[in-house]
């Protein structure tokens, strides 16, 4: 076994600017966030085209994939057993990419769109906002999730390409890339997941404070904080095999549970009506709004919403891509693709229904619209909580579902991200020092207070953008990787050993 040994020239680049920001902010917090304003602002005028047609076109990429010879390679060759059983995967999936986005989102966001719809128009407000829900949190941003951790899969199995998100471009640099620029690819992907999870760990935080009844102020938000970081830490301490395997079936349960009761509890006719017409919109209207060609749509809106959400699961992505392509041993690319893309984007679609859908029928008498406006979007899950049976219960149920999915999701991440920081990672010896992702816990832990504190929501959308963009980049070159070893499979070779 090799020593681990830690990777000071990918530590240290991220996390000394990360920590100067904190400080920044803390001495400066109105002046910080005006100048990650402009950046962002002129981010998204500039690239919010680029945003849309690469996560366009990851899907694309692994569509072909899944009907190529490729599909029929076994991750980690034939004699490779799997890591977990397909509904415990399934379970660690579903539960590490959608943290605590679709809990705060999933009623929060329809309401945005039926209440202030897109300028130029977009059809019926309620039908737009169910179609535009199934947009953001289905397929097009698990084909994203599924190209990168699928490639990684392939490279660190089959191919016995070093645990370093450089080796997603192996394919096309070979193995020179290690030496030009893996330890600059790492250092800015670790940069973009600590702005993805410091947003998600802010949007959890304001659901918390939302549903205690506690109110926005600082020490509120960082005691709420500080506590999700100790969990996932705690739970960092005990590796993959028991910590996030734990709180991912905890948590599948309480999803399916919740989601449930709030659909068979609510207006389910009108809800299931309404599901039906925004997937049908959802189908006609893909390939334009994906593309941002939608003339229905402004432009000011596509950059406010969808090119927001795609920067925001791109910041996710590449430190995703390593934990997703770990647990894919064993299995074949295309079962891999149906689990990554098709299983998680389905309950996606089914969490949507129970409370998107849910919602947008309880607010045709503006009960939630009212909340949004009073008291922000925190508060509108627990108004819909109340309008239904057992409204002692369920907002305690949510409460707790929004802590572990936080905590489920960072321990995973955490564990990647520590793991990029020191060499001697393999297969057999998956994990980092457990001192290393305590300091990223941290880290994540003061950004995100730093930003969600002074910023609220609008704190929420600059780091999403500003950690996304570089991840972007590293997935249009990740994606002609998989496009490659798609043409190797289908011509000369097959791309990856089998064996």
């Amino acid at each position: 076994m090799a020593p681990i040994r830690l990777r000071r020239s990918v530590l240290f680049p991220p996390l000394l600017p990360l920590l100067a920001a904190a400080v920044y902010g803390l001495a400066a917090p109105e002046e910080m966030v005006v100048f990650l304003k402009g950046c962002s602002d002129w981010l998204m005028l500039h690239f919010d085209w680029l945003f849309n047609w690469s996560m366009f076109a990851c899907l694309f990429v692994v569509t072909a994939a899944y009907v190529s010879p490729l599909g029929r390679v076994k991750i980690g060759g034939q004699q490779a057993t799997p890591l977990l059983s397909r509904s415990r995967w399934f379970a660690v999936t579903v539960c590490t990419t959608i943290a605590t986005g679709i809990l705060f989102w999933g009623t929060a966001e329809p309401i945005y769109h039926y209440s202030a719809p897109p300028a130029a128009g977009a059809g019926e407000p309620s039908v737009f906002a169910m179609s535009t829900m199934l947009l953001h949190w289905t397929i097009t941003p698990y084909g994203m999730y599924t190209l990168g951790g699928l490639l990684f899969a392939l490279v660190f199995y089959n191919r016995q390409q070093p645990f370093a998100l450089s080796s997603l471009l192996e394919p096309v640099f070979g193995g020179r890339i290690h030496h030009l620029g893996g330890s600059l690819i790492d250092s800015l992907c670790l940069f973009a997941l600590v702005a993805g999870m410091a947003g998600a760990l802010g949007a959890g935080s304001l659901s918390l404070s939302g549903g205690l009844g506690l109110g926005r102020s600082p020490v509120v938000l960082g005691g709420i904080i500080g506590a999700i970081v100790l969990a996932f830490s705690i739970s960092a301490a005990s590796g993959l095999q028991r910590g996030i395997r734990l709180l991912s079936s905890m948590n599948m349960v309480g999803f399916i549970c919740l989601a449930l009761f709030v659909f068979l509890a609510g207006p389910t006719l009108s809800a299931a009506g309404l599901s039906l017409e925004g997937a049908g919109d959802y189908i006609l209207s893909f390939v334009p709004r994906s593309l941002g060609l939608d003339e229905g749509i402004d432009a000011a809106w596509g950059r406010a919403w969808t090119s927001f959400y795609w920067a925001g699961w791109y910041a996710w992505a590449p430190v995703t891509a390593l934990f997703l392509g770990r647990l894919g041993i064993g299995y074949t690319v295309r079962e891999f693709i149906r689990v990554n893309l098709l299983y998680t984007s389905l309950f996606g679609a089914f969490w949507m229904m129970c409370f998107g859908a849910i919602g947008l029928v309880t607010d045709e008498s503006g009960l939630l619209t009212a909340a949004l406006q009073e008291s922000g979007p925190e508060a509108i899950i627990y108004v819909l909580l109340e309008t239904l049976p057992l409204a002692e219960v369920t907002p305690v149920l949510f409460l707790v579902l929004v802590f572990l999915s936080y905590v489920t999701a960072a321990d995973s991440n955490v564990s990647a991200m520590s793991a990029l920081c020191v060499e001697g990672i393999t297969p057999q010896h998956p994990e980092a020092p457990l001192w290393v992702k305590l300091l990223w816990g941290g880290v994540v832990g003061v950004v995100s207070w730093t930003m969600v504190a002074f910023a609220g929501i609008d704190g929420i959308r600059l780091i999403n953008t500003l950690g996304g963009f570089p991840a972007m980049l590293l997935f249009i070159l990740a994606g002609a990787s998989l496009v490659k070893l798609i043409w190797t499979s289908s011509g000369r070779g097959r791309g990856c050993k089998e064996s």
